[in-house]
């Protein structure tokens, strides 16, 4: 379902079928070992420091390679195999049990059927990386329309909408993950709008 409107999409995925395995994790290990893998978390590093400098909580880690690559940062996530590595490191983060300052979500959001629930668990600032669209033709002849992992497809101005709708001021769009060779993939920057209530 595509709300032209809005510049929002919408797809019911089953949780029967969600890819969320060791395989789906090794995958994003190779990605992150390439020169493009260590390129995107650099930019995601500077989006993220060009606004806040303080504990972040990654939703939804891939493998954890932008965790690693950057100081004060846990981790939330759904694939059992990434939950064991952040166990392991300490760096586990239950958003839904206490309320963190920022959030990013590198390729996750989509995938969040009720992501509202959990950016109410965030204070300060989200970071926002996901593909977007011009419309629903766009959406399906696109990579990114996957049955089985996305939710949510937007066009830039409609994510931003809605997080306005949300609470959340827009700080920033880039276009850098693109520019290393992604398939329409934006970034965002939002903070909590003063006197908003968080968490």
């Amino acid at each position: 379902m595509w709300l032209p409107e809005i510049g929002v999409g919408y797809y019911p995925v089953t949780d029967d079928r969600a890819p969320y395995d060791a395989a789906y994790f090794e995958k994003y290990v190779a990605y992150s070992e390439t020169e493009m893998g260590r390129e995107i978390n650099r930019v995601r590093r500077a989006l993220v420091r060009r606004h806040f400098n303080g504990h972040l909580v990654d939703m939804g880690v891939g493998c954890g390679s932008f965790i690693e690559s950057r100081p004060r940062t846990s981790g939330f996530d759904v694939n059992p195999t990434a939950v064991n590595w952040l166990r392991r490191r300490e760096l586990y983060w239950n958003p839904y049990a206490c309320s963190c300052e920022a959030a990013s979500f590198w390729d996750s959001l989509e995938h969040i059927a009720d992501f509202p629930r959990l950016l109410a668990r965030v204070e300060q600032y989200a970071f926002v990386s996901l593909p977007v669209f011009r419309g629903a033709a766009h959406v399906l002849r696109s990579r990114h329309f996957r049955k089985n992992e996305h939710f949510w497809y937007f066009s830039p101005h409609g994510l931003i909408n809605v997080m306005r709708g949300l609470g959340w001021d827009h700080l920033e769009t880039n276009h850098e993950e693109t520019a290393l060779g992604r398939e329409d993939i934006a970034s965002f920057a939002f903070a909590r709008r003063r006197g908003q209530v968080g968490p």
